[in-house]
């Protein structure tokens, strides 16, 4: 990786990087030279461990938006066997920032549901940086309902600063479609997995969300609003970011702790942009696993058990009250 694509905090391990790739071209490669290899690979391992067992929240939210962190299209190559894109919302456009499709991965015939932010600038202006219209989720929920009448598990990857914020989507109906769609997905009679797999903003992580079984990836998060627009908001500056990221507690540790989330599915050393072939074969791994264990249950207890367990979340006992208050402020 070179070094112009790093993090700051990263400094120490792309300069073992940068000397490894430059002892590799060394020819002929000596026995003492091929040691010298395996000596900083191992200082590399110790290194990039202990780096990444000690990300600040802010650090964490840098790792989730590093650009070579594989996104969804990334997953559907390395980690399934097939995959075929479905477009369209049938009322406006297709929205490239949620890419659909049947897909297959081992056994398992599945709908995939995923945001997709674009590699190169020209992709990224295509897909809006990873940031839906209403159309994006329309064609979401279309899809979803299809894999329901088939009786398809739904796998969702979710990688979005949050859902686009511009007039014509406003003019469209952005919140009202979130809504719908999280409400559609509380009701889906078939499995659903929602993976966050970078940056989980807002509600347009949300309109996408709402599953069976939540995970998340180690150096991903997943928030109410990004870290820069809560330091707009508390304290009128972007520069607080930092601050507000730490505040938030939305690294999957905070998330596993609070019980927002099922499980953490744990990335490479050093993260997964470090290398997507080992984060693929892990994500796969859990993917199978996890589809085995719903495949096994009935639809209605799935429906009735997704339901419930997203209601219970944020439900607080008020010391001066006998029963506990949702929140909205009412008991019950």
């Amino acid at each position: 990786m070179d070094k112009s694509s790093g993090l700051d905090f990263e400094s120490p391990i792309l300069e073992l990087e940068q000397q490894i790739r430059q002892l590799e071209l060394i020819r002929p490669l000596t026995a003492q030279v091929d040691q010298q290899i395996g000596e900083l690979r191992r200082k590399l391992n110790t290194l990039a461990r202990e780096i990444y067992s000690k990300l600040t929240p802010w650090e964490t939210v840098q790792v989730s938006r590093h650009k070579h962190r594989p996104y969804t299209r990334d997953y559907l190559q390395l980690a399934f066997d097939e995959f075929v894109e479905l477009h369209g919302d049938k009322h406006f456009g297709d929205d490239r920032a949620i890419l659909t499709g049947w897909a297959k991965i081992d056994q398992f015939k599945v709908m995939v549901v995923g945001h997709q932010k674009g590699r190169t600038y020209k992709e990224r202006a295509v897909c809006n940086f990873g940031c839906a219209h209403p159309e994006g989720y329309r064609k979401a929920m279309s899809k979803m309902r299809l894999a329901e009448k088939f009786g398809l598990p739904i796998i969702c990857f979710i990688d979005t600063p949050g859902a686009y914020p511009g007039v014509a989507a406003e003019e469209r109906g952005q919140a009202q479609v979130i809504a719908e769609s999280m409400f559609q997905m509380s009701q889906l009679r078939t499995p659903i997995i929602c993976i966050v797999i970078g940056e989980g903003g807002s509600g347009g992580a949300l309109g996408i969300g709402v599953g069976d079984r939540v995970a998340v990836l180690e150096f991903a998060y997943y928030s109410v609003i990004s870290p820069e627009g809560c330091a707009g908001i508390l304290w009128k500056s972007h520069q607080h970011a930092p601050k507000a990221a730490e505040a938030l507690r939305f690294t999957s540790k905070h998330l596993k702790q609070l019980g927002v989330i099922d499980d953490i599915i744990e990335e490479p050393i050093g993260g997964a942009h470090r290398d997507h072939h080992q984060m693929a074969a892990r994500l796969k791994n859990y993917l199978t696993r996890t589809l085995a264990q719903l495949k096994s249950l009935s639809l209605d207890d799935l429906a009735d058990t997704r339901y419930e367990k997203f209601r219970r979340m944020g439900v607080f006992i008020d010391q001066s009250q006998s029963e506990p208050i949702s929140p909205t402020g009412a008991a019950g």
